[in-house]
């Protein structure tokens, strides 16, 4: 995948809109916008989902790799059949059923390097999300409320909370999550 600034001016300028038009639909200063598109700063995946709300384009769209979807409804994903999202400080979104036509709910596996965090701003969208943790820990956020979560122990929240998700600890964390809508 190109690198996000390229990526976010070329989506920006497909959708006709200027940096300027951008800012003010995504509630953010119009050198933010500048700044990310020349790779001057590298947004945490809560302010890329906040500037991508402006175009309106959800992540899985952004980093869709532009193979074409699948004709047939397949029932079991493998290996390529899995969109692997990897962002800046390493998370990775494995994504089931992407190119499922319709879709009503993100499944996935999510995994979080020691030190990766979703950024401190927090995700804010509509619906809800549940998850619970594979192996390895993680502190999840939302509101204002600190949770630190272990292997077994899981969380259901509505979405339009800030939440945020971090990893301050030694091991990496797996975990499987499904929200709704799918808005990844």
């Amino acid at each position: 995948m190109e690198d996000v600034g390229s990526r976010l001016k070329e989506v920006r300028k497909a959708a006709a809109l200027s940096q300027r038009e951008l800012a003010k639909r995504a509630g953010v200063t119009n050198s933010t916008i500048s700044m990310i598109e020349k790779n001057n700063v590298s947004p945490s995946i809560s302010s890329l989902k906040k500037v991508l709300a402006g175009i309106p384009m959800s992540l899985i769209e952004f980093f869709d790799n532009g193979e074409e979807e699948q004709v047939d409804r397949p029932v079991v994903y493998r290996g390529d059949d899995v969109q692997v999202i990897t962002t800046e400080s390493g998370i990775e979104w494995q994504v089931f059923g992407k190119n499922f036509p319709n879709r009503q709910m993100n499944l996935m596996l999510e995994i979080y390097p020691p030190g990766s965090d979703t950024g401190i701003e927090g995700f804010v969208h509509e619906g809800e999300e549940t998850g619970f943790v594979i192996s390895g820990q993680i502190e999840l956020t939302v509101d204002d409320q600190v949770y630190t979560l272990q292997p077994g122990e899981g969380y259901y929240f509505e979405s339009h909370r800030p939440h945020r998700f971090r990893n301050p600890f030694a091991e990496p964390c797996h975990l499987a999550s499904a929200l709704t809508p799918p808005n990844l």
